[in-house]
């Protein structure tokens, strides 16, 4: 019997009618240029709130593999819903989108649980999570067909993101894939005070360094509700060889609505390998 994950923020999050669904975002790619990267795409940071506030942002970022097409693409996401300790992978078969279905990559799925203890193939967290599913329409749109490794972190300390980040190195070396970082930045603060925390995120990035990045999280000198996901993939990028990191675009939902009073803080970046 086939398991699929049935859409929970479909009319939410995003348009549920399907033809809607693919002009809009036929329509926030095309008022994008093509991103200028260094080098080779390992992996994205991508936010994941309603298209109306982030799909602009997420669209800089998809854009890419518009000329950059890859074969799995390994979503990891923060848990907003259910608090568990680990990371679980989803024990289905696919993903559902109003776009379609997105079969997962049992192989590489397989890969990673090999000698896992921490690491579970399970459901938690998967259910009710809109961080990956607002990135499936996208990546259907602009890869076509693809498998998915949906990961969700129900905790987000440094002992798990680099747990995970030295398995996916391990498992996707050599492999045509690429790791998708799901988040957003500060959170309900004003306009100017969001700017500056996440200004702090960027410098981090720029830098190529996860453990300023984690230390700044912890710390509470930035915010990134996704800091988990993003120091995971950072890591696990850096080890597959990666050098780079290309801010491609940055706002707050201030920048949308008006409101400047209590906003939320959006980015999307390329982490790159220069050959």
């Amino acid at each position: 019997m086939t398991t699929i994950r049935q859409p929970a923020v479909a009319g939410m999050f995003y348009t549920a009618n399907p033809k809607a669904l693919d002009r809009e975002i036929d329509q926030m790619l095309e008022e994008v240029i093509v991103p200028q990267i260094k080098g080779s795409l390992v992996a994205l940071i991508v936010p994941h709130a309603g298209y109306t506030y982030s799909g602009a942002t997420a669209a800089h970022a998809y854009k890419l593999l518009q000329i950059n097409p890859v074969q799995t693409v390994i979503v990891i996401s923060p848990s907003h819903r259910e608090y568990f300790k680990g990371i679980s992978i989803f024990n289905g078969d696919a993903y559902r989108t109003p776009l379609g279905n997105v079969a997962l990559d049992s192989t590489l799925i397989d890969d990673l649980m090999k000698d896992e203890n921490i690491i579970e193939l399970s459901d938690r967290g998967h259910l009710a999570e809109h961080a990956i599913e607002v990135q499936l329409p996208f990546l259907q749109k602009v890869l076509g067909d693809f498998k998915l490794v949906p990961v969700i972190m129900g905790d987000q300390n440094r002992e798990l993101c680099y747990h995970l980040s030295n398995k996916l190195a391990k498992v996707l070396k050599g492999k045509n894939a690429l790791i998708v970082a799901s988040s957003d930045l500060s959170h309900y603060h004003t306009a100017d005070e969001a700017d500056a925390l996440d200004k702090i995120t960027i410098d981090d990035l720029i830098k190529f360094d996860h453990e300023q990045l984690a230390h700044d999280i912890e710390n509470a000198r930035t915010e990134a509700c996704g800091g988990g996901p993003i120091i995971a993939a950072l890591s696990a990028a850096k080890m597959l060889g990666a050098n780079h990191v290309e801010i491609l675009h940055h706002c707050n939902s201030g920048n949308i609505t008006g409101e400047r009073d209590a906003v939320v803080g959006y980015l999307s970046a390329a982490i790159t390998r220069e050959n």
